[in-house]
């Protein structure tokens, strides 16, 4: 239901839309459509109107929003809970539905109201409740003032929840040093990553957005030119190499000690740099690899099942990981079609295969039988 309750909004949106450009037929189509998903009273209302005098309410001296009057300017409040957010974010309008969603985000007392689950919530529990809250809450979707710092939140909340040992630490001390402000949302708890990356890491690419978002010192503003965007590059590089430096680091390391490890005798692709060019397959998964000259040489009886037991280890592995980025890559790409109401997208997106579940699932069924 909520789906349908979303997609209805969407209709009516773009009935508005249709109306104030003078386009009463397609209006009046998308008005239809929205009832059937959602019955409400302003897509009634909105109806009605059209079919007596071929106007919406708001030109007849009524609100055109059946959830309460579009708004456009702050309230003295309002301007003391988000100084920073700039006069983009409050020159467009916004419902008083937004405003109150806003509120309620910044009175929440830990991340776990944040996001509306409980302290038992399972990684999936988490995404659910994200995506739901990221759609609703982002800038380019919600202008209520406050909505950029709810957002921030939001993605924050999720960000700390869904990795296990800042989660850990959180449970254990996250209150005690969230407090006494609440608007404070937890700086003691700050995600490794930007609430736009994780939204776009979601979604499959950014949000549909004329404004460019750019994070300075935890806060979002707005670039509206190249100019603002290279001073953020140049003033950002120092500070980005230094936070790639440990990284840099573990990346020699690693190279390092890999060159003092024996190299393994197979490779599961073609590797002529390795000398891996002479195609086999286990004998259990008829898993195909790749080896040197010598192979049959060095390798016999139980050195060569151990061989072929590594091979079927590093085949799943790379199923499994392959397995999940597809269904990542197909769950982001429905729930956009479903939210933007591309019926093209979400067929594409349903189409979209997924081999290496496949695969996975026939080898499942090699080693259960």
């Amino acid at each position: 239901m909520d789906s349908n309750k979303d997609e209805a909004e969407r209709c009516i949106k773009i009935a508005l839309s249709a109306i104030s450009n003078n386009q009463q037929d397609k209006a009046r189509k998308f008005l239809e459509k929205a009832q059937r998903l959602f019955p409400t009273e302003k897509a009634k209302n909105l109806l009605e109107s059209l079919a007596q005098n071929g106007k919406p309410p708001d030109e007849n001296g009524g609100p055109v929003n059946g959830d309460g009057p579009t708004m456009r300017h702050r309230g003295h409040g309002d301007e003391a809970d988000a100084p920073a957010q700039g006069a983009t974010e409050s020159s467009k309008p916004y419902t008083a539905d937004q405003l109150e969603a806003v509120r309620k985000i910044k009175s929440c007392k830990d991340y776990y109201q944040i996001l509306g689950v409980e302290k038992t919530a399972t990684e999936e529990d988490l995404k659910k409740a994200y995506r739901k809250l990221a759609l609703k809450f982002h800038p380019d979707k919600n202008h209520a003032p406050g909505a950029t710092e709810a957002f921030k939140a939001i993605g924050n909340a999720y960000a700390v929840l869904s990795n296990t040992e800042k989660r850990r630490q959180y449970d254990q001390y996250g209150e005690e040093r969230s407090h006494p402000t609440r608007q404070r949302h937890h700086r003691d708890f700050e995600a490794d990553i930007s609430p736009e990356d994780l939204f776009n890491m979601f979604f499959g690419g950014g949000f549909p957005s004329s404004n460019v978002h750019v994070y300075r010192n935890g806060r979002m503003h707005f670039a509206h030119n190249r100019q603002d965007r290279r001073e953020q590059q140049r003033d950002g590089g120092l500070a980005l190499f230094v936070q790639l430096m440990p990284i840099l680091i573990l990346i020699i390391v690693s190279a390092l000690s890999q060159m003092m490890v024996t190299q393994p005798p197979y490779s599961l692709s073609y590797r002529p740099s390795a000398g891996h060019i002479h195609k086999r397959h286990t004998t259990n998964l008829k898993v195909p690899f790749y080896v040197g000259d010598r192979f049959n040489e060095e390798y016999s009886g139980n050195n060569l099942k151990n061989v072929e037991r590594s091979v079927e280890e590093d085949y799943i592995s790379n199923l499994r990981n392959n397995c999940w980025k597809e269904k990542q890559q197909k769950e982001g790409l429905l729930y956009r079609a479903r939210y933007f109401g591309d019926s093209d997208l979400y067929q594409r997106a349903q189409r979209m295969g997924t081999p290496s579940c496949s695969r996975l699932s026939e080898i499942q069924v090699i080693l259960d039988g």
